[in-house]
């Protein structure tokens, strides 16, 4: 069974350091047999969360855009890794408008309760939130954990690891840092072979 891999770059700067981080965990993804598909945010046509709140009835988004078939990309997949740099402290505006137009399916399993992940699901779907940081600052990514943690909660995902690197105001390039490309790619093998194990215990177990 091939395990897909989704990657969602955050970034509105194309091929900087977020992306390239991103990039190496996906190479690592594909050196361990994994199908991988890399999405471009800032290339979709998709608005923030209207807040109306239809979907806590329906269940369903009001709003069709390129959001919609993302979600079901994404829902389709074995692994999630989520990419974007700190900007002000947080996520960019282009990864917390996806998360926020992720209120259709938060309303479908916690208000409707007709979507719902089975713990053998969760096990088996990693999520891993992917990041670079211009300051030194060990706490820099601490505003990013609650809305990538909450993302990966909604779509049934476990929250598996942390690829990131900081300081890069000092480093210039995240191909100046001693270890960050090499570490991503060395995670998306092992999470890819943790993923196969899983499944495969899984199906053995049913």
């Amino acid at each position: 069974m091939t395990i897909h891999v989704i990657g969602l770059s955050g970034s509105p700067h194309r091929h900087g350091n977020t992306e390239t981080l991103l990039d190496a965990f996906l190479e690592g993804t594909r050196e361990s047999g994994a199908d991988t598909e890399k999405v471009i945010l800032k290339d979709l046509a998709y608005s923030p969360c209207r807040g109306c709140n239809a979907c806590h009835k329906t269940g369903k988004c009001v709003v069709s855009d390129d959001a919609i078939p993302l979600f079901e990309r994404i829902l389709s997949s074995d692994c999630l890794a989520v990419a974007s740099p700190i900007y002000s402290m947080g996520i960019t505006a282009e990864l917390k408008g996806l998360i926020d137009r992720a209120q259709f399916l938060w309303a479908r399993k916690f208000i409707l309760k007709t979507m719902f992940f089975s713990d053998e699901h969760i096990r088996t779907h990693k999520g891993i939130f992917i990041s670079t940081a211009g300051l030194s600052w060990d706490n820099v990514f601490d505003a990013a954990f609650p809305a990538v943690t909450a993302f990966f909660n909604t779509l049934g995902f476990e929250y598996y690891d942390n690829i990131i690197a900081n300081d890069m105001d000092r480093y210039g390039s995240i191909h100046a840092h001693p270890t960050a490309l090499a570490k991503a790619a060395e995670k998306g093998r092992s999470v890819v072979e943790a993923i196969a194990r899983l499944e495969s215990g899984a199906r053995e177990g049913r």
